[in-house]
Order: structure tokens, then sequence, then C-alpha cells
């Protein structure tokens, strides 16, 4: 992926890894659009970072799915880069009932919306140059944290879209990218005050190295997630889950 002269859409983009990501790419000379739900975060987006559009979207929603991607491509026919990044991560007690519509949402917000963000998207990306689509998974994809159970799975998940989609697209225009973090102090889980967890700032400077120096990348992981991303191939997966399931909520 080219770091400058892209339109970029990019999903969860009001808060956290999503807001981060628009605003150094927007200053790296890309057109960028940050999609969320609330619209009253999104104008102020606006406001507090001139040059950058905003559009209300629901990935829990088909329908607002179907809606952006018709008014996006109207407004940008040039989009190249769809950053599928929103996403959430609560705990669940598989023993408690109570637990299953988290699982649920999980899989609409995370896994769905995703999917259907690139079909909705795919037909445009595929028109344009030098086109991506980032898909921002987990290391927890690769080990899991048992408190979150649905939400591991999700990224395993989108981990194996992405494999199958870069394929179905090799003779395309379109890059797949997986960016895979590793814990990062935002809002997700309550880690913006976990000293355990990487500092934003430090996770985007890492990962726009990454895409500047890697361009043709299938996978970004930042130094701090490659021993929960690794652990199967070195053999400390035991050892990488036995650490993570002692952490609480």
């Amino acid at each position: 992926m080219k770091i400058t002269g892209n339109t970029i859409l990019i999903t969860g983009g009001t808060s956290g890894i999503g807001l981060g990501l628009a605003v150094q790419l927007h200053e790296a000379g890309n057109k960028v659009i940050v999609a969320g739900r609330r619209k009253e975060l999104l104008d102020q987006i606006v406001i507090d970072h001139p040059g950058i559009e905003a559009i209300v979207l629901d990935v829990a929603d088909p329908q607002s799915i179907a809606l952006a991607s018709e008014t996006v491509a109207a407004s940008h026919p040039e989009l190249n880069v769809l950053v599928n990044n929103a996403g959430i991560m609560l705990p669940e007690n598989l023993l408690d009932p109570e637990s299953l519509p988290i699982a649920e949402d999980h899989v609409t917000i995370n896994l769905l919306g995703t999917i259907r963000m690139t079909y909705a998207f795919l037909p445009l990306l595929v028109k344009n140059d030098d086109a991506a689509i980032m898909n921002v998974t987990s290391a927890l994809a690769f080990v899991p944290l048992p408190i979150t159970p649905t939400y591991n799975a999700t990224k395993a998940a989108l981990h194996s879209l992405s494999e199958s989609l870069r394929v179905q697209l090799a003779d395309s225009s379109v890059q797949v990218i997986e960016v895979a973090p590793p814990g990062v102090r935002t809002t997700l889980l309550g880690q913006q005050d976990d000293e355990t967890s990487m500092p934003v700032e430090d996770f985007l400077s890492e990962i726009l190295t990454l895409l500047r120096t890697q361009p043709d990348a299938k996978e970004l992981v930042v130094e701090r997630a490659k021993f929960v991303r690794y652990a199967e191939a070195t053999g400390t997966y035991d050892e990488v889950l036995g650490m993570l399931s002692g952490r609480r909520a």
C-alpha cells in the first residue's frame, strides 16, 4: 500500500486506533473519510481536523452500509483504500446465559460488519489503482484471551477471511493487508489506563513505519505483538495462553 495519495475510508474512526490512523494518514497526504455511528463525534472530528471528512455508518446495520457505499461511490469514486477497523471487545462468561447477546454482538459487528463492508465496497475498489483493504484483527486471533472468547474467535475468523480474500483478489489491483495489534491503550476493554498495553502513539508510529518500509506486506505486526502472534511457531503457545488465562477484566 502506498503511504500517500490515497482516498481512504476508515470504519470505527471516531476514537482509538481508527481515529489515530485517520489523523496520521491525513497528515501523510491522503484524503481520509472517517466512519462511525455517532454524528456528534464525527462533526467534532471534522472541526478539529480540517480536511478530514466523515460519514455516519453503523457496521451492524446492512442498510447503513449499503447507503454509505452508494454515498461514497457518488462523492469519492476514486476511493482506493478501505480500513475495516470497527469492532467491540467485551468480556463474557460462557456459563452465564446473559453473555450470549454479548457474543452475538461481537459476531454482528466484528465479523459480519467486516464481511458486509468488504462486499459493499469491493466493486468500487477493484476499479481503482493502488487499491487496498486493511483488516484490523488482533494478536489474540492466534492465542486467545479467555475472558473475551467471541472477540478472539471473530478476529481469528477475520485472519482466515483475509487469507482467502487475498487469494481471490490476486489478479486484481486490490492488496489485502492484515494488521494484528497487541493490547493498545484505548477504551477497548478499558485498556486506556493499562500500563501493560501499548501507548496508542507508539503503536501508530510503528505501524506507519511498517507501511512505509513494507508497502507490499500481507501482514503488519508490531514488535510488542510478535510473542503472541508467533507463539505457536516458536513453541511457546501453552506458556502464552497460560499468561493470558490469568488476566481478568
